[in-house]
Order: structure tokens, then C-alpha cells, then sequence
């Protein structure tokens, strides 16, 4: 599909990436960017790249394709470093799943016949760094895609036919949608699952061997979640703010209908809500979420 493809970022999304590439000969040439040498000589021990370079602008000389998968505050910085090298043509598109943060911080900075098209594929683990990625990561899920208005149609379809050899069902939306859609879906759990382990940690008559001990399912469920890269997930809330505040305070205030049906032993309130709850997990199953 493209004669060579520059990955700014190596870690457990862009090496998935760089897996199926190779796998699936979509890309003649991978050209890796990281601004470290020892991620570098990782990512080319594991033959993941054909060039490794600490210089983002030498990264994407040439190339037809570049994808963004550093944290989503980086991007702006990383726009500005990659500008001068970009060919008339090429396409940029990145990983994050936070995306009107990526057309503002982005945008401005391409040059004129530089194709900009967002891209969130709905996949990853709790694992980081080159080595944590794997081929078919992004096999039976989705890619959104939230290409800016006025953005070349070739283009967009260029990206979307390359998440589809990836394996992936695309969609497009709006990015302002997609923000508020992630932030329920995806963002507010994250942020549930840190706080959770976080209250866990706290408290002081429970030990952290206990913890370990006699963790439950539901518990380790949010362990894993709350394992996630830490610096990632701070720039995916820090730039999706309003969409998160808005999902927090909704989730405050059903916590607080709940808190009040427990304290007044409301049984009926209890189930009503566990049995509605039940069904988006149906529902999940029967679109093969699980």
C-alpha cells in the first residue's frame, strides 16, 4: 500500500503496527522515530524497522505515510519536528483515542498538501513498549477515523483500506462525537479503575498482602486496567477534559442514587438497576465485544 511508512513512537500500538506491515507486506519500508536510543535499538533487535532515527524530521523524509504514537501532549511538539521533513502528499494520521486534541494540535503545523487523518483503533492491553506489541492486536475491532473537514477523500480512504487489512471494522465520525463517545465508553472506566486501586491502597486496615491475597475477579479486572501507562492516560484526560468532566459528574450523581438506596435498604431500587445493567453485557456479547 505505501512505498514506506514512518512510525513517530514505538510503542505497544505503532510495534503492533509494524507487525502486521512486515506480516502483510503493506510498506516496502518502516522508518521508527523515538527519543530514545535504547527504545531504538530494541524495536531493531526485535526487526521491527528497516532505519531507526532520533530525529523526527529524518523520520519521515520520504515517507508516504506517518503515524503519530507518542501520548496525545506531545503531539503539537512532535507536529512542528516533522513539518519540514513531510513530502506534498503524504499522509499523517496517529493512535490516540483522544481526537479533536489531534486536529488542534496538529493541523496548523502540516504543510500545505500535507493530508492530516485522525485515527483511534479501539485495541490495546495494559503492556507497554516495542517488545509488548503483537500483530494481531487490532483483528476484530474497531478503527474510528475522524478526518477534519475538507480533508481529501482519497486520503481517508487510503487510511480506513489500511485499518481493514489490519483486520479492523472502520467508522467514521465527527471528532468532537467521537471525544464524548470514548469518554463513557473508555476514559471515565480508566479513571474508575485508578481511583478504585488507588482507595484500595488507602485504606489502612487492609494490608497489601491481603489485597493480593484475596483479590476478587472485579478486582483484578481493574488492576489490569490501572496497570495502563500512566503518562498516556494523564494526556488523555488532560485533553479531553470537558467530554470526562461531563461523564464524571453524571456517574457522581447516579453513585449518589445508589449510596442512598444501599444506606436506606431500597432492595427494589438495588435490583432495578442491576437488572437494566445486565443487559448492555447481552448486548456487548451478541456485537462480539467479549
Amino acid at each position: 500500500m505505501f512505498e514506506r511508512i514512518a512510525l513517530i513512537g514505538i510503542g505497544l500500538i505503532n510495534s503492533s503496527i509494524a507487525r502486521f506491515v512486515r506480516q502483510d507486506g503493506l510498506a516496502h519500508e518502516i522508518i521508527i522515530y523515538s527519543r530514545r536510543q535504547t527504545t531504538l535499538d530494541k524495536a531493531m533487535a526485535l526487526g521491527l524497522a528497516d532505519r531507526a532515527e532520533t530525529d523526527p524530521a529524518a523520520a519521515v523524509e520520504g515517507a508516504d505515510l506517518v503515524i503519530l504514537g507518542a501520548p496525545v501532549g506531545a503531539n503539537e511538539t512532535l507536529a512542528k519536528a516533522i513539518a519540514p521533513g513531510l513530502k506534498p502528499g503524504a499522509i499523517v494520521t496517529d493512535v490516540g483515542s483522544v481526537k479533536s486534541a489531534v486536529i488542534r494540535d496538529v493541523a496548523p503545523h502540516l504543510p500545505e498538501g500535507v493530508h492530516l487523518v485522525p485515527a483511534h483503533p479501539v485495541a490495546g492491553t495494559e503492556h507497554s513498549g516495542p517488545e509488548a506489541g503483537f500483530a494481531e492486536l487490532f483483528q476484530n475491532h474497531w478503527c474510528i477515523l475522524t478526518p477534519p473537514e475538507g480533508c481529501d477523500a482519497a486520503a481517508t480512504e487510503k487510511v480506513a483500506e489500511f485499518w481493514r487489512r489490519a483486520g479492523s471494522t472502520v467508522d467514521i465520525m465527527d471528532a468532537e462525537h467521537h471525544d464524548k463517545v470514548l469518554a463513557i465508553t473508555s476514559h471515565l472506566p480508566q479513571l474508575i479503575a485508578y481511583n478504585i486501586v488507588g482507595t484500595v491502597l488507602d485504606v489502612e486496615h487492609v494490608t497489601k498482602r491481603e489485597v493480593v491475597k484475596y483479590a476478587a475477579g472485579g478486582f483484578r479486572d481493574f488492576t489490569r486496567i490501572a496497570a495502563s501507562d500512566p503518562e498516556m492516560w494523564r494526556d488523555v484526560f488532560l485533553n479531553n477534559r470537558e467530554a470526562v468532566l461531563e461523564m464524571l459528574g453524571r456517574f457522581t450523581e447516579d453513585l449518589a442514587v445508589l449510596q442512598r438506596a444501599i444506606r436506606w435498604g431500597d432492595d427494589k431500587a438495588l435490583e432495578e438497576l442491576f437488572t437494566r445493567t445486565r443487559a448492555i453485557r447481552r448486548d456487548l456479547i451478541e456485537a462480539k465485544q467479549v
